[in-house]
């Protein structure tokens, strides 16, 4: 099952996706400058085959639901969203809220 829905962070709102799979969920939350997911994204990926491509991206890992995505930190994440201040241990909330202030600012 495919549920895309709107979830909010201190007022700024953000589209989330969950994608109901065999023994795994796959999640994610966007934002129009970058993203992120679940343990499923290949950041490792990101960072070197399509580092050229300056994707905004960031992962937490151990996340269930969208809830536990929400609330998770960061595990790892890309250099373009290392360049905007986003880095491991940090809050998604707060990576989001990153983007959010990138988009602005782009």
């Amino acid at each position: 099952m495919l549920r895309v829905h709107d979830v909010y962070i201190n007022d700024e709102r953000f589209q989330a996706t969950e994608v109901n799979l065999p023994k795994t969920n796959l999640l994610m939350i966007e934002s129009a400058s970058g993203y992120v997911m679940c343990g499923a994204l290949d950041v490792e990926l990101l960072r070197t085959k399509l580092a050229n491509r300056g994707i905004i991206a960031a992962r937490a890992v151990g996340v269930k639901t969208m809830d536990d995505l929400i609330n998770g930190t960061v595990e790892s994440c890309t250099q373009a969203a290392e360049a905007i201040g986003i880095g491991a241990g940090m809050p998604i909330r707060e990576a989001l809220l990153c983007m959010r202030e990138h988009e602005t600012h782009a």
